[in-house]
This record gives C-alpha cells, sequence and structure tokens, in this order.
C-alpha cells in the first residue's frame, strides 16, 4: 500500500535550521512529483515547495524562497526539505504528498504530518 512517513521536525529557534525528510512505501518516487504542504491552526493550508519528475523543476512559494531547497533521491525513495533562516510563521504541521510526474494538477497520495515548531 502507498505510504509517506515525514521525519524531522521539531523545535528549533527563530534563524535555526531544520531538514525534514519524507519516506516513500509502496511505491518508487522517481515516477512522481513530490510537494510539501504546511497547516498552521486555523490557516489554509499553503503549498509550501514542489519538485517535478520529468526535468527535476522545482516551485517554492515567495514566503519561503531563498530560504528553503527541495530535494529527492530516488535511491533511497525518499525527499527532502531543508529549512534554514527559520521565522515564527513558518511553525505548522507540515506534509509531503506526491502525484503523478509532474506539479500542476491535485496530490494524490498524503504522508501524516510532522510537526515543526518555531520559538525564542
Amino acid at each position: 500500500q502507498v505510504q509517506l512517513v515525514e521525519s524531522g521536525g521539531g523545535l528549533v529557534q527563530p534563524g535555526g535550521s531544520l531538514r525534514l525528510s519524507c519516506a516513500a512505501s509502496g511505491f518508487s518516487l522517481d515516477a512522481y512529483a513530490i510537494g510539501w504542504f504546511r497547516q498552521a491552526p486555523g490557516k489554509e493550508r499553503e503549498r509550501v515547495s514542489c519538485i517535478s519528475a520529468s526535468d527535476g523543476s522545482t516551485y517554492y512559494a515567495k514566503s519561503v524562497k531563498g530560504r528553503f531547497t527541495i530535494s529527492r533521491d530516488n535511491a533511497k525513495n525518499t525527499v527532502y526539505l531543508q529549512m534554514n533562516s527559520l521565522k515564527p510563521e513558518d511553525a505548522a504541521v507540515y506534509y509531503c504528498a506526491v502525484r503523478p510526474f509532474d506539479c500542476s494538477g491535485p496530490m494524490s497520495s498524503w504522508g501524516q504530518g510532522i510537526q515543526v515548531t518555531v520559538s525564542s
């Protein structure tokens, strides 16, 4: 069965860094686009980043551009989100999700989410 599991979240001070991982099982990530999303209490879900399978192109929300980096390791069936210069407004539950090939439509499968807290 398709499964996505996030890890690497936790508590960090403003200006700090975290690296989130999303490990896939039950399928191979190499033919899928992978996105990272986040949702804070009382707020709508936001697409943070996405990486396509076709050409490896990446996309970032304006709010994180220049601070976050998405990458993939198909051999490990894992995608990463490196988060630097974290701000309190980055605090949220972060989800990874996939869809075939590119980032142009609704995601097909979702992970369970992982908490990121940014505070002093």
